[in-house]
């Protein structure tokens, strides 16, 4: 790889460039809640502060992308997988140790001994890494509808019909709600963005 690779590869969103030490596994860091983003970005700094890229790989916040409607807005914000937690790539010694340790907000290693934490497994970091993928590729919506639920449509030809959600389908971001014509319950399909809670 050149220079030139290497250098693009490292400036996509902060990201070091892929690491290559066999050594390295993956770590679960306790955080403040609220400041995983900011733990990542305390340890990436003093890493390179320490120097000590090359015991470093990746260092996550697994987050997905989640549509919210306000005001008939739609929104796609950020939600976090796990509250308080980030995922750091790591060659494990007492310099790391230390140096993650005692980085601004975190509280500490999760698993193993006090000082000897244990690595999580590659099937788990694999799991996470696939729920990151995939909360990107088909963002959920905030709004979960419940079978049995009493929503307002609030768009659409049944606009201000009243219901009942008969069915949630999340992949396809569609409820159907059973709303009464002319007396009658009636099914109907309608996009989440379509109905609203009462």
């Amino acid at each position: 790889m050149s220079e030139t690779e290497t250098s693009q590869n490292a400036g996509e969103a902060g990201a070091p460039a892929k690491p290559t030490n066999p050594d390295l596994r993956w770590y679960v860091v306790h955080a403040y809640s609220g400041m995983e983003k900011a733990v990542e970005r305390n340890i990436r700094e003093r890493i390179n502060r320490a120097g000590m890229q090359d015991m470093f790989g990746e260092i996550l916040v697994p987050t997905e992308e989640v549509v919210e409607i306000k005001n008939g807005q739609k929104r796609t914000s950020e939600r976090r997988f796990y509250p308080g937690y980030v995922l750091v790539q790591m060659v494990m010694n007492d310099d790391t140790w230390h140096l993650v340790k005692h980085t601004n907000k975190v509280t500490g290693f999760v698993g193993g001994a006090k000082n000897r934490p244990a690595p999580i497994s590659e099937d788990e970091v694999a799991k996470i890494l696939g729920q990151m993928e995939e909360g990107v590729e088909k963002p959920r919506h905030k709004v979960e509808f419940v079978v049995g639920e009493y929503v307002r449509v609030k768009d659409g030809p049944f606009t201000d019909f009243n219901g009942t959600v008969e069915e949630v389908n999340y992949e396809k971001n569609k409820v159907r709600v059973s709303v009464t014509i002319f007396g009658r319950a009636t099914p109907v399909e309608l996009e989440f963005s379509q109905v609203e809670k009462t």
